[in-house]
């Protein structure tokens, strides 16, 4: 378990490790999205317009830092230590000389551009999981974030055909997701608020037994592909034993109140109240009764309209991706970037391979304690990039190269080529005219 209290965690030990371990180089060549001066095409103010914000020591905030290269960039996380770094949108002109554009009638500091971004958070599973609460975290209650990378990372290439899509260990109860594609972080608010509105499915409040809804006669088809590829086979083969949702009478009342059909809900009572354990020793009690459930509601005298998504229902209420809308649909919205460390566990938000997340697991992140120790036992040894390969950081800096940046710069330079050249030709058309 990842527990609530602070662990691991010293900010003095920040200065060694932006010091030697951050990579700047890195996250400048990702903020650049190829706007690095060396192709005429570039805009050199692209990365000079980037919101970086710093949380210090004291909760003091820095909000609307901007730096106009990497070394400043560098210089300054370097002074300050910052205990988080959060990333904002593109403005129209450089975020810290925002007043100075401020005296006119027109408002022209306004943000441009901005990766599309998810924040799914453990504690919006709550009501859900029954092994921690609130801020703890451990590998039974997990796999829920498993499915929220394999439901959306799917559906973000699949029916929105993104590439360039970054999945991030939050450091403590969750995970953050960056769409970088071009087309994405020119997305307006409304067209961002309509991809969110796109992954609901939750409706009415706490008081409301039915929190799930799926409407019409066929499941759409990105809810069916969820259900068949990711969010059945969870459910039944590992949350419905590790969670023991059928454990208990409190447990079970909880799904019994998602059927409509009080009959066969008293009629399920009374089998689950009859029985104090399953009819063989080998079998779950939760699978046991899962599979009465749905033979009950599936049945042939039981196909009532109101019981015909009974079973998905329960399903997805149990798994399906939890996200913080309003941090989707907003522009200005600030994320924290990768390759920070939490300061209330000391762990570092590494990326998430999301063809791998099944193999993730956030107890054995590594930390800014753990870091330190290795560079001082084995010392490190720098590659022609510059990267620490004697520390268990350097997983996570390769795989951040290789399977998310790379790809990127080459989309990003191939974008620009392609947009200066068709300025180059409309400008020899517009001669020749």
């Amino acid at each position: 378990m990842i527990p609530q209290q602070q662990s691991d965690f010293d900010h003095n030990y920040l200065k060694p490790y932006y010091g030697k371990l951050f990579p700047f180089a890195d996250i400048f060549k990702w903020m650049t999205y190829g706007h690095d001066g060396k192709h005429p095409g570039c805009d050199q103010s692209y990365f000079g317009r980037r919101e970086f914000s710093f949380t210090l020591k004291g909760d003091f905030y820095l909000r609307f830092q901007s730096f106009n290269n990497a070394l400043e960039l560098e210089n300054s996380i370097k002074e300050k230590c910052p205990l988080k770094i959060d990333i904002g949108p593109v403005y129209t002109v450089d975020p810290a000389k925002r007043h100075a554009y401020a005296q006119g009638d027109n408002n022209v500091f306004a943000p441009v551009e901005r990766e599309l971004i998810f924040d799914i958070d453990m504690t919006d599973y709550d009501d859900v999981r029954y092994c921690c609460r609130g801020a703890d975290v451990c590998l039974n209650c997990w796999p829920l974030m498993t499915i929220a990378i394999k439901v959306i990372d799917a559906s973000l290439r699949d029916d929105f055909g993104f590439n360039h899509i970054l999945w991030v260990y939050s450091g403590r109860r969750g995970v953050h997701c960056w769409v970088c594609d071009g087309k994405a972080r020119r997305l307006t608010n409304e067209q961002r608020a309509s991809i969110a509105d796109y992954y609901r499915v939750y409706k009415g409040n706490e008081n409301s037994h039915k929190k799930v809804s799926l409407m019409g006669a066929a499941l759409h088809p990105f809810l069916a592909t969820s259900y068949t590829n990711v969010l059945k086979d969870y459910f039944e083969k590992i949350l419905l034993t590790s969670q023991n949702l059928l454990a208990t009478e409190e447990r079970y009342e909880k799904i019994l109140s998602m059927i409509p059909d009080e009959s066969i809900a008293s009629e399920l009572r009374g089998k689950w109240q009859d029985s104090r354990r399953s009819s063989s020793a080998k079998e779950d009690i939760n699978v046991v009764r899962w599979e009465q459930c749905k033979q009950l509601l599936q049945s042939g005298k039981h196909k009532a309209q109101g019981l015909r998504r009974c079973v998905e229902e329960i399903v997805f209420f149990f798994t399906y991706p939890r996200l913080d809308m309003e941090v989707s649909k907003h522009m200005n919205h600030l994320l924290k970037a990768p390759f920070c460390v939490h300061p209330k566990t000391g762990r570092v938000c590494v990326p998430i391979d999301p063809n791998q997340c099944d193999d993730f697991d956030p107890t054995t992140v590594p930390t800014l304690f753990q870091l330190l120790e290795e560079l001082n036992n084995e010392g490190s040894r720098a590659d022609v990039n510059g990267e620490w390969n004697g520390t268990s950081l350097g997983n996570a800096i390769a795989l951040f190269r290789t399977s998310f940046l790379e790809p990127l710069q080459k989309a990003c330079k191939e974008e620009i080529e392609r947009s200066y050249n068709l300025k180059l030709q409309q400008s020899k058309n517009s001669v020749g005219w």
